[in-house]
């Protein structure tokens, strides 16, 4: 595999498993030039022979707590207040479409939760097939919380994964569940303390990377078949109500409203 330099990610093949590391610690926080960091890191897997699955993780405290359209910065904890609409619009339109790609890579994805998914960091997790989580990891769509409409396509992948009601629930109530919960949803398959997260993220790699490499392929094609057209069909109609949404005087309140760490005072305005 040709060695590639990346900003933000740490890319490596070891055998038949392939890892793409998120280094933006310690909330990993992602922008349109991340996801498409790690898109082009799928797309090389997909083109490598010795690639038989990819396991997704992260350094830091949290896998990855949410989009980030200010400075870019992995330290800039207010990223959400900094944007303009005009800025909102192109960034966000730009990043589903990197979006879609990862959607669209051949190889399974294992992906390791050590901390917080939160808004579209839940929905990067649930590019994977597979997560194996800590119990410390912490699972959001806490977009209502911030005045806003789901993204990254969890309006499609999340009721695929746990079922309607279940995301209903985590969509209109904007809570975050803990691992154990998660796993009793079947949001997480696997649960596994914190020090040993690597290590069984790998193991259960193995397990699939073992396998015959042309039957994984094809039988993930046929499991997944027409998930990312779902998905980019669901990102255009997301985008357009987060335009929206953002606009109004709710979603500033709850912008400030989540970065004060405290309830909305909303009015439906």
């Amino acid at each position: 595999m040709a060695e590639v330099k990346y900003e933000d990610i740490a890319v490596e093949l070891e055998g038949y498993i392939g890892s793409i590391e998120i280094q933006r610690p310690p909330h990993n926080f992602f922008d349109v030039s991340l996801i498409q960091q790690i898109a082009n890191a799928l797309s090389a897997f997909d083109e490598e022979p010795d690639c038989r699955v990819v396991v997704l993780q992260s350094e830091g405290k949290s896998f990855c707590a949410g989009a980030n359209f200010g400075s870019g910065s992995s330290e800039d904890s207010s990223n959400r207040e900094e944007f303009t609409e005009s800025g909102f619009r192109h960034r966000t339109g730009s990043l589903y479409e990197e979006g879609v790609r990862l959607f669209r890579s051949k190889k399974p994805i294992v992906a390791a939760i050590q901390g917080a998914a939160i808004g579209g960091g839940l929905g990067l997790s649930l590019v994977a097939d597979f997560r194996v989580a800590a119990p410390e990891a912490r699972f959001a769509a806490n977009f209502v919380k911030l005045g806003i409409h789901p993204g990254f396509g969890l309006t499609e992948t999340l009721p695929r994964l746990i079922g309607s009601q279940k995301a209903n629930e985590l969509f209109f109530t904007g809570r975050r569940i803990k691992g154990e919960e998660a796993l009793e949803m079947g949001l997480v398959d696997r649960l596994v303390p914190l020090d040993k997260l690597h290590e069984e993220s790998r193991s259960f790699a193995a397990e699939i990377a073992e396998n015959a490499p042309l039957a994984i392929v094809s039988v993930r094609a046929t499991t997944r078949l027409g998930l990312a057209e779902a998905v980019e069909k669901a990102t255009s109609h997301e985008l357009k109500e987060q335009q929206r949404l953002r606009g109004t005087r709710d979603a500033e309140e709850g912008i400030h409203a989540v970065a004060e760490r405290r309830p909305g005072r909303f009015i439906g305005e």
